[in-house]
Order: structure tokens, then C-alpha cells, then sequence
């Protein structure tokens, strides 16, 4: 039997500081936690790893820490939750765990979290602006074709992004129906061995070692290359040196809607780039990035693989929903290289797309075409140690991200 630990109501702390009423109001309910750390690591148990419990309807969080067994408890009303775990024990580990669905309406109850080890990653997704902005008076209208993505080498070593691949996950927007996971008896999401993309694979160019990005050094990936400040004023110059575009006239042309525009002239030819497979509709003429909720992961084939031959292959690499058919890509950790998951956060629906090995958790706007950008939290003591920019990486967006309310490219 369980035993049953003394629950301190101390370590329960609100994470916001409004209520429209107060969460204790009505039945209480006790909710016992047990954090169980994979095979071959359960030296890393200790007490104060930080537990907490999110209020799917107010929002409101709480945290407890655990005892040195691994269990937390807490006491809070009735209702529908989602608990979280974090870990760091150290610079090389990082442990993770999430129950998506903590039903607390009918009793108490016990539960135990798995937590998955990852490494902390090599080169990060650093900002996100997808948004859009505002059109300059007297128009009253948005602008969102200006989006771009900055990538970080956030490690100590050089990396190439020579064969680096970027890529959206189904569905497209974070409020959808999810057919790619499911939910178990526990309340944990189940998810399939692949991220299911829903158009393109983008790869970076280069022939292994054309493109280096050295410790502390951004990489910008931008949408459309061109200096949108020149008809809106709040967008950004995304004509710049050293910028990636992603421009393919054969597979996106545009349409009348949304032209796909020539890239600039500060865009070299060589940081085109590469559609390595297209699937999804064949009347799409236009690359979709979801404007407030999109999910997106980094990734490269292990060495030796070849992953010409996997793509040019539909009966491994593409499965088929419905009408539209889909590229495969692994969650193994050897093909992930970073993630991260944007929600809607005006939506009560929000379906976890990214695996929780690589983003545990999710970050979103508060609102469109505001300007705003999801930039990654900058590591203050990590950055003075190493002596550049080193940002946070718990893989969990939650934690490793904040709304910036101007994009980066502007400063």
C-alpha cells in the first residue's frame, strides 16, 4: 500500500496573483504524486524537484517539491488538472514528465509520473514570430507574412546546419482534432513513433561543412525575404546577409492572395532552402506556418542513414489520413535535434502535438498581429560562465520561453 505522507500545505504556491474566484471554494481533493525516474537512473532521485499542477479551466498553478522518495502531494478543489515534472539535476541531464489529464472531480487520487531523460540540445529554436503585425494607419487590417524562425548553437562545439531539416507537426493548429495520439486510462497522451508532417520537409543546404554556426552564433530562417518595413512599419527586414529563406517556386508559388516574393538582393541564392519532400495537397501553393499555434521541430538523420532512399520510399516514410497524406519522422532522440510546442492560448482547446521528450510543455501569444515574438529565456549564469549567449533548455516551452512583445529583429 501507498503510504500516505503528510501534505504541507506550505509548498503550495500560486503561480497567478488574480482570481475570478477562489479555488478552494467547494469539495477539496488530496492528489498524491510519485515521480518514477527511468530504468538505469534512479540515482538521480532527490527531494525539492518541483511538481506542479495547473488548473485546465483557471489557469492557476500550484507547486509542491518533492520528499527524497519522489512524492509530492497536494490539496486543491475539484476539478480538471494537468501536473508537470522538471528536473535538473545537472548541465547533462534533463528529466521530464506530464499527465495531460488529471481528472480530481470525483476523489482523491494517486499517480505516478514517468519521467523521460534528454540531453539538453545542441542548437535550440531561440525565437519564433509568426504572429504578424499590425498595417499602418489608415488601414485597420494585419500583415503575418513577414514570419521567422532564429535557431542558436547553444553548445560549446561548432555545428553545421549543412542537412539540418525544419518542419511543421499535424495538425496545423493547436485547437484541431489531434488523430495522431491518444489518451490512456491515466490520463497520459500516447503518441505514435513519428511526427506526422503535414506538407513540406525544409532542409538547410550544403555539402557538410558550407554553413557553420559556431558557439553563441544565430542562424535566422525567415518566410518570405524581403524588407517588409517598407509597407508595414511594425514588420521586420528580413532582406539581410547571412538570412535563410524558405523559397521554392516550384512547389509554393503563391497566389494572388499571398504572391510568393523573389527573395531580396542581400539573400544569397545558396541560403535557398530545400524542399527535400512535399506531400500534403497538391494544390497547395502556398507554405503554411499557423500564425498563433504552430509546432515545429528540428531534425536530422542519424549518420549512415539514408534518407533519400526513406523518402522516396511512401510505404515507409508517408502515412495516409483521409485525403492527405503525410511525411514519418522518428521522435527518436538521434533525430531530434530541438522542438517546441505554440498553442492557441485563446482556445480551451489545446492538443499536445510535440512528443513531451521533445517539449514537455507549451508556450503561446496572447493575441495576433501584435508584434510579439516566443523568444527563449536567456541563461544569465550559464552566459557569464561560458562567455556568450547561452539560453535555457529544459525541453519544455513552458519553462524555456516568454512573449516578447517586440521581435528581436528590430532591435
Amino acid at each position: 500500500m501507498r503510504k500516505i505522507f503528510c501534505i504541507l500545505s506550505c509548498l503550495l504556491v500560486a503561480g497567478c496573483t488574480s482570481f475570478d474566484r477562489n479555488p478552494y471554494d467547494g469539495a477539496l481533493r488530496e492528489l498524491r504524486v510519485t515521480a518514477v525516474y527511468p530504468e538505469g537512473y534512479a540515482g538521480y532521485l532527490r527531494e525539492g524537484v518541483a511538481v506542479k499542477l495547473s488548473d485546465r479551466n483557471t489557469g492557476n498553478v500550484y507547486t509542491a517539491l518533492t520528499d527524497a522518495q519522489g512524492h509530492a502531494g497536494f490539496r486543491v478543489a475539484a476539478g480538471h488538472y494537468r501536473l508537470s515534472v522538471l528536473d535538473l539535476p545537472d548541465d547533462s541531464a534533463v528529466f521530464n514528465g506530464t499527465i495531460e489529464q488529471v481528472d480530481l472531480v470525483g476523489g482523491d487520487k494517486d499517480v505516478d509520473v514517468a519521467l523521460k531523460f534528454s540531453k539538453p540540445g545542441t542548437i535550440l529554436i531561440k525565437e519564433i514570430y509568426s504572429g504578424g503585425c499590425m498595417q499602418d494607419p489608415p488601414a485597420t487590417g494585419t500583415y503575418a507574412d513577414d514570419k521567422y524562425i532564429v535557431l542558436h548553437n547553444n553548445s560549446f562545439e561548432t555545428y553545421y546546419l549543412d542537412g539540418l531539416c525544419l518542419a511543421m507537426v499535424a495538425p496545423y493548429n493547436s485547437n484541431a482534432n489531434n488523430p495522431w495520439t491518444s489518451t490512456d486510462p491515466s490520463g497520459n497522451i500516447v503518441f505514435r513513433d513519428y511526427a506526422a508532417i503535414p506538407d513540406c520537409i525544409w532542409m538547410f543546404p550544403g555539402s557538410g561543412t558550407d554553413f557553420p554556426l559556431e558557439p553563441g552564433e544565430d542562424a535566422v530562417v525567415a518566410y518570405y525575404g524581403v524588407d517588409h518595413t517598407q509597407t508595414y512599419s511594425q514588420s521586420v527586414n528580413l532582406n539581410r546577409k547571412g538570412y535563410f529563406v524558405l523559397y521554392d517556386m516550384v512547389h509554393y508559388p503563391g497566389n494572388k492572395l499571398h504572391p510568393t516574393p523573389v527573395p531580396g538582393d542581400q539573400i544569397d541564392q545558396a541560403h535557398y532552402m530545400k524542399v527535400l519532400k512535399k506531400t500534403g495537397t497538391n494544390s497547395a501553393v502556398v507554405y503554411v506556418i499557423s500564425q498563433n499555434s504552430p509546432a515545429m521541430i528540428l531534425f536530422r538523420a542519424p549518420e549512415e542513414f539514408d534518407m533519400d532512399a526513406y523518402l522516396a520510399d511512401d510505404l515507409q516514410s508517408t502515412v495516409q489520413n483521409g485525403s492527405i497524406t503525410y511525411s514519418k519522422i522518428p521522435w527518436d532522440n538521434d533525430w531530434i535535434v530541438d522542438g517546441v510546442e505554440v498553442c492557441n492560448m485563446t482556445e480551451a482547446t489545446k492538443n499536445k502535438r510535440l512528443h513531451t521528450d521533445v517539449d514537455a510543455g507549451y508556450i503561446g501569444f496572447s493575441a495576433k498581429a501584435q508584434g510579439h515574438t516566443l523568444h527563449r529565456k536567456l541563461d544569465e549564469e550559464a552566459t557569464a560562465a561560458a562567455g556568450f549567449e547561452r539560453y535555457v533548455d529544459t525541453n519544455n516551452s513552458s519553462n524555456d520561453f516568454y512573449e516578447r512583445e517586440t521581435q528581436s529583429l528590430r532591435d
